[in-house]
């Protein structure tokens, strides 16, 4: 560990802003969905999803193909995540009062949840999974995930993700930082709590990404607000050193040992000819197109739902743009879609006509990067 590394309990809270950060809950749900984030409502005051219906509840009950979700129903938590404005104005313009939360997996999102709780440190093997910290290393004022990080980042000869000033970095009321990052190679990075024996990151630092949600910027709970730091307010690519990290403590789900299943032909024929055209949109529309299609090769855990997503909002940015025809892109998610996952038009028409609608907010101009 370098010598200039100290620790100081003073770390976790350098610059605690004000309340001034916060925001009207549905304006904040706007802007999440705004920036293809999809949201759900969390309780009021409180950190933990609105309750489900009492069906819902019922043991043994889970949310595939319950009915609530179909309906425009909030039960089931970030399963309810959504991007469609109409039914974001309807959740939080009769209930002014639920907090905002964002679906990270569908989002595409990797946040790096940095806990500053008052506790004693586990044993010197479990600050950093997989990483041995000699005996003769002084951990003297090691206190909190600030300094787990910075350890680890140290490590790997990098600064830590905590000032990370390209990023999106959001104080939390304890203290804590949660640092957004965009997941780039669509992998599905898996969630983590810092204290787990099984994955973990390091002590105190959660991972917050697939299957699981993360508070939205500007929301506040009884416990204070959730304030975006610094001019950053996207999130920045994952950086390289950190995928490799959370790939060596296993945030990557296992593989599947099933035999895959091949592309059906009218799939591969549909990529081709949506991306037949000579010019770069529907060369850009038909790369995510194909990683829609490649869905159909496995029955589940692909990420069918946030790939078409994906490209439901790409495809709105291009037609926004006037790149492509709106009827022309949807008619070509629709195709890749009923191939990948047949049966499913309905979930299918809510994911297309909600990417599409967010996308159309933000005009793909192309030769920049999104």
């Amino acid at each position: 560990m370098p010598a200039e590394l100290r620790f100081s309990r003073s770390d976790s809270r350098q610059s605690v802003p004000d309340a001034s950060g916060a925001a009207l809950p549905l304006t904040t749900a706007r802007w999440c969905a705004g920036n293809g984030w999809p949201v759900h409502p969390l309780a009021p005051g409180r950190k933990t999803p609105a309750a489900s219906c009492d069906a819902c509840r019922q043991p043994g009950h889970t949310h595939s193909n319950c009915a609530c979700l179909a309906a425009g129903r909030w039960c089931h938590g970030f399963h309810a995540a959504t991007l469609d404005h109409s039914r974001i104005n309807q959740w939080w313009g009769t209930n002014p009062r639920l907090a905002v939360g964002v679906a990270c997996g569908p989002a595409g999102l990797v946040v790096i949840d940095i806990d500053a709780h008052p506790q004693t440190p586990p044993v010197r093997d479990r600050l950093l999974p997989g990483i041995p910290i000699s005996d003769h290393v002084d951990l003297t004022g090691l206190a909190n995930g600030f300094h787990t990080l910075a350890v680890l980042a140290a490590l790997r000869g990098v600064s830590s993700p905590a000032a990370d000033e390209s990023t999106l970095r959001v104080r939390t009321p304890s203290g804590g930082l949660h640092v957004w990052y965009r997941a780039t190679d669509g992998r599905r990075w898996q969630c983590s709590t810092g204290s787990s024996r099984s994955r973990a990151l390091a002590w105190q630092v959660d991972v917050r990404a697939h299957g699981g949600y993360i508070i939205a910027p500007g929301t506040t709970i009884s416990a204070g607000t959730y304030t975006p730091l610094g001019a950053a307010r996207q999130p920045a690519p994952l950086p390289r050193w950190l995928a490799q990290e959370l790939e060596r403590t296993g945030h990557l789900p296992a593989p599947d040992i099933s035999a895959p299943r091949p592309v059906p032909a009218r799939a591969r024929q549909a990529v081709i000819a949506a991306g037949g055209g000579r010019d770069r949109a529907t060369r850009t529309l038909a790369s995510l197109l194909a990683e829609v299609a490649g869905c159909a090769a496995t029955a589940e855990g692909a990420g069918f739902s946030e790939k078409l997503n994906r490209a439901a909002y790409t495809a709105g940015g291009l037609v926004a743009a006037g790149h492509l025809s709106h009827d022309a892109a949807e008619r070509a998610l629709q195709e890749i879609a009923e191939v990948a996952r047949p049966g499913q038009e309905r979930r299918v028409a809510q994911i297309i006509r909600s990417g599409m609608s967010a996308g159309s907010r933000h005009p793909l101009e192309l030769g920049r990067r999104r």
